[in-house]
Formats: C-alpha cells, structure tokens, sequence
C-alpha cells in the first residue's frame, strides 16, 4: 500500500507526522507524493487561526476527489491532529469523504484508524487531551535528515486570550529528559547534525515534571551528545528566559547564538488584554540584554496586528518599538477571532482591512531592518549548514546560525569543493540579496 502524507501547520504538528509515517513504514506501507498513486491518504491538519482552518478543510475536499468512489484510488482518507481534536464532530456531519479521524494525542493509533477504515468502518479515534506523548524512536525525518525538530513538550499553561491551543493540546507536558537524550542520541545516528527544539514554549520545560526550569541543563546534556553540532532554541517566552538560560546559549558553543521569542505585542494595554505576562519596558530591557551579553543573537519573534482595542496609539507604540529595538528576523499575523477564546467575546472590534494594513505596515519596516542588516553582514566569517546544491558551477545553498529552515533566510555559497547535504562549512560572507545573503566558501580555517 502506498501512503500520501500531508503536514500542515506548524513544526510540531510535523513531528507528529514524522511519527506516524514511522508507524505506518513499520507496518509495510510505502510513501508516494503523488496523490493520485496513493491508496492511503493522511492529512495532518491545523486549526490555530482561521487561514489554517480554511487550509486544512480545502486540502481535506482537494485530496478527497482521488477517493475509489470518486473514480480515484484512494481506499482510506484519514484526518489528524488539531482540526480533527477540535471539530471531530462537525467532521462526522460536514465532511463525509473523511474515512477515520485522529486526535491530537492519539497518533499512536494511526495504523489502527487505517485498518478499521479499510475495513469499511468510521474510527473517530480520540484521547484526553492531556494523555503524555513522547517520541517512539520510529520517526520518518521529512526535512532531508541532517536537521530535526526534538519536540520538547505539548500544550501549553498560558492561556492567552486570543490562542485555541491549550483547548486542542492540553497542559504543559514535559516529555522526561531521559527520553529526550535517547530521541536525540538515535537522531544522530542517523546522521543529524542540528537539532530544534520546540514546543508551544521551550522555556518552561521540566517544571512540571521536576518542579523547576530544566531547559539550560536539558541543552548541554544534548550538547554532549556525538555529532550533534547545533541545537536552536525556537518559541522563547520572553518573560521566562533566565540568566541561567542565557549564560548557557553564551558559553555553550553547539548552541546557535539565535532565539525565536514571540512578543506579539508592545503596548502595555494591549498585552494585559491578550493575557501576556510581560510589558513593552521588560522587553526593552530583555532585548538590551541579551544583545549585551550576546553582541551577535539573532532575535526572531512574531506580533499580532488588530487584536481587540488595538487603537491606532496602541499601534504607533507597536511600529515604534519595532523600529527601535530592529529585530532580526520577524512575521507578522493579523488577529483571528477563534471560538472558544477569551477575547472572542471582546466587543471592541478592528476591522480586517485595518488589521491587514497594520500588518503590511509593520512588514515594510521589517523589510527595511532586515535588508539592511543583510547588507551589513558583509564581510562576516560564519559557518553555513549546507542544504544543496543549486546547480552545478559550484552553488549551494545553505543556512548560517542566524538561520532558521523554512522561516528565515539562505546563503548561497560558492565553492570549488564538493559538498553534501549536511555539511558545515566555513564562509565570507560577500553580499546580500534581499532578506538572504551571499558567500565564499573559506579553504583556511580562521584561528
């Protein structure tokens, strides 16, 4: 049997799919990209704001028309994940073409939703929300194999007004550090050499399971680890990041010098509004510090345009501190309305085409920040994980630590050597291109 595989959303909601594709391997099924080839069909689906919804449920009616009854191969169209955990129902009456249903904490049951759904059945398959969930040592890596995601935790305890996920995910559930070490030590294995953790927030690990922080001991236990050569911090509460912490991205060299940090605001009343446990001082002060400490971070974060109340003042504010504080890398979401949520019931409304000019306002002046600082990083010697190959005079395409896969930017390199996927070469950096830069590669090691 062949498998279509679909991951939506965000890096999280990939490992999952990483996961089950390692169940269903297990059990002899094989991978296709090509829908029409597939007689399995699995749908990761997300459900954090509308777009995703509205993703999820087009990809859903696309696939389905290569359904057997729709004169197509497909046997068994399975849907996972958080759309599936949070409309299992309205699935079951809306969307007939829909075979089985997987939630959110049962992935681990995806072999048992194919085979009832093969059968002629309907699982809906669904676990409390708060069921532990930790890696099976089975995954499918889907991202080349030299760099991996090491989901850390899931759910989330912050309950901000505007955010679903704590309703789809559950609570903060670290997975134990135990477990994690022998994720990672097996991922090397396999030839990984960058590893990313991630979770709805890194930042917290352990407190649940140990009653304290644990993320700084979490990150040089996986530094001792053989062929691990970077490991990336990404979705940094700014409000939980310690001095510990930053002491150990400081002094630990496998540590890039990079921290995703969503601030989503800087208005004082609007971050009370969205339930954040910060305001616009402390983060100027975070910011200053870590750059102090850390002359060369790279700070990614993302903000939100047009939540409820967001007054024209409140958005000056906003742009203001963007402008000041020059945040490397950023993305910018005009706020969607989702049921269940807090501020759904908030009466002071923005209108969408506000939201969106907000958005492209902010994204202007971000373009502006990042272009230049791209420019300025001419002259640089920094080290480029290798990606490919973009064509055969000697062009590959990379990431430097500043770098991110798929949400920040690329280096091209030129080189007279060889190079495969993974390797980790010395560069100059010559250029810039927009928000990516271009290099050399360097044939003597600096000192």
């Amino acid at each position: 049997m062949k498998l279509l595989m679909v991951s939506l959303g965000c890096d999280k909601n990939l490992v999952d799919s990483e996961e089950m594709s390692g169940i269903l391997l297990k059990k002899g099924v094989s991978f296709t990209d090509d829908e029409r080839e597939a007689d399995i069909i699995v749908i990761n689906t997300c459900a954090f704001i509308g777009d995703a919804k509205e993703e999820s449920i087009n990809t859903i009616l696309e696939l389905a028309q290569n359904k057997e009854s729709r004169g197509g191969r497909c046997k068994a169209l399975i849907v996972s994940g958080c759309l599936a955990q949070r409309y299992s129902s309205e699935i079951k009456k809306e969307l007939p073409e829909v075979d089985a249903v997987v939630g959110t904490t049962a992935y681990d049951q995806i072999w048992e939703a194919v085979e009832a759904a093969l059968s002629g059945e309907k699982p809906w398959l669904l676990r409390d929300i708060n069921t532990p969930r930790g890696p099976s040592g089975n995954r499918v890596l889907s991202g080349g194999g030299h760099s991996a995601y090491l989901k850390i935790a899931e759910g989330c305890d912050k309950r901000c007004t505007y955010c679903i996920i704590p309703s789809m995910r559950g609570s903060y559930r670290s997975v134990p550090m135990e477990e994690l070490i022998r994720e990672a030590e097996r991922l090397a294995l396999r030839s990984v050499k960058e590893l990313i953790l991630i979770a709805q927030e890194t930042t917290v690990y352990g407190k649940d399971l140990y009653g304290e922080k644990r993320l700084p001991e979490l990150i040089k236990r996986l530094a001792d680890i053989k062929g691990i050569e970077w490991i990336r911090l990404m979705y940094c509460y700014p409000e939980e990041i310690t001095d510990e912490l930053v002491e150990t991205i400081k002094n630990e060299p496998k540590v890039c010098n990079y921290i995703d940090m969503p601030i989503q605001h800087a208005s004082d009343r609007i971050l009370r509004a969205m339930g954040r446990r910060t305001d616009g001082e402390s983060l100027r002060l975070l910011i200053e510090r870590l750059r102090a400490e850390i002359p060369d971070i790279t700070l990614r974060t993302t903000i939100i345009t047009g939540f409820p109340g967001e007054t024209q003042e409140d958005f000056v504010k906003l742009y203001n501190f963007i402008d000041e504080m020059e945040f490397d890398r950023l993305g910018v979401f005009p706020y969607s309305e989702e049921e269940g949520t807090v501020a759904a019931g908030f009466s002071a409304k923005v209108e969408q085409a506000v939201k969106e000019a907000r958005r492209d306002e902010i994204m202007e002046l971000q373009r502006e920040i990042a272009w230049e600082k791209a420019e300025k990083a001419a002259g640089r010697r920094l080290k480029a994980f290798i990606e490919g190959e973009l064509s055969e005079d000697g062009v590959y395409v990379g990431r430097t630590y500043m770098d991110a896969p798929d949400v920040d930017g690329m280096i091209f390199v030129n080189s007279e050597r060889r190079h495969l996927s993974g390797d980790i070469i010395e560069v100059l950096v010559t250029g810039a291109s927009g928000y990516d830069l271009k290099g050399e590669e360097i044939y003597e090691p600096s000192e």
